[in-house]
């Protein structure tokens, strides 16, 4: 049997109706959020895009084997995911030179160019900035995304370990870690000379592969499997690690991303994962 779940906030028990009336579900249960019910077959992808366009809601599938209740680790993107800019964007304004680290951004997030060596040539612009840009960004312009704090309490309740991961830079990973009380982080260094950025990442560039490996070596230090991890992101970068996770979520992702991850959230914030992860929310009635 597959779960399917629906989940947004404009979805009408009206709407849920119509569409059951049409298929031969199971153990449907309508809830909160929306509803989730039981398939014998796994529906095709074009239904599922169809059913997402007439209910204008999250429609999702969970991976056949995927045991929702086992989830021991959670790792996720920062950039455009856990927070709602793009960092070196906004420090590359401070820069004049925004418009044209966006389009770079932009086109390495849609897997059109070698992550390292766009966000090589990224950095490379920032070079004479005085490294008080990255705070005024993190002060003045960094934003968690919506439902980001109901989901980090909701897997800490449920004893399920965060980490964050991003090809974006410790300036910023390290403050949220201590802001939000993160258990793991991983990113990319700015090298500096004195108040200054230099214009050069600091060591390994933490991009598509090294994020997978973060993945497994977390896995592996808790003693599970990757299998009882849920990898999350929005960029071409975040789809190594999705693929070694046991469920892989595109968070308002990339077409690329969405087409390859096994979930994808746009109706929802990100609280959605925790429905994704169990499901439970309260009745409501028809």
């Amino acid at each position: 049997m597959y779960k399917i779940i629906l989940q947004g906030a404009d979805i009408l028990p009206s709407q849920i109706e119509q569409l059951l009336l049409k298929q031969n579900f199971s153990a449907f249960t309508p809830t909160s959020f929306g509803a989730t019910f039981l398939v014998e077959s796994l529906p095709e992808k074009t239904t599922i895009c169809a059913w997402r366009e007439k209910l204008s809601c999250d429609v999702n599938v969970l991976p056949e084997g995927f045991d929702a209740s086992a989830v021991k680790l959670v790792v996720s993107d920062m950039d455009s995911t856990l927070i709602n800019i793009e960092c070196v964007d906004e420090i590359a304004d401070f820069a004049g030179v925004k418009a044209q680290v966006s389009e770079v951004t932009e086109a390495a997030m849609r897997g059109e160019l070698d992550f390292a060596e766009s966000l090589k040539a990224r950095v490379k612009l920032l070079a004479g900035l005085n490294v008080d840009a990255l705070q005024k960004v993190y002060d003045q312009r960094l934003q968690l995304n919506p439902g980001a704090e109901e989901m980090l309490a909701g897997l800490k309740a449920r004893g399920i370990k965060f980490a964050l991961v991003s090809g974006g830079f410790t300036f910023f990973t390290d403050r949220l870690k201590d802001r939000l009380d993160l258990d793991y982080t991983l990113s990319n260094t700015l090298e500096r000379n004195g108040d200054t950025l230099t214009g050069n990442v600091s060591g390994e560039i933490i991009g598509g592969e090294a994020k997978a490996a973060f993945l497994l070596q977390k896995c592996q230090e808790l003693g599970i499997s990757p299998s009882q991890a849920v990898a999350i992101g929005d960029g071409a970068n975040d789809l190594l690690m999705m693929a070694e996770a046991g469920l892989g979520v595109a968070y308002h992702a990339k077409p690329k991303v969405q087409e390859e991850a096994d979930c994808a959230l746009n109706h929802t914030g990100l609280e959605g994962l925790l429905t994704l992860i169990d499901g439970n929310c309260s009745p409501i009635g028809f």
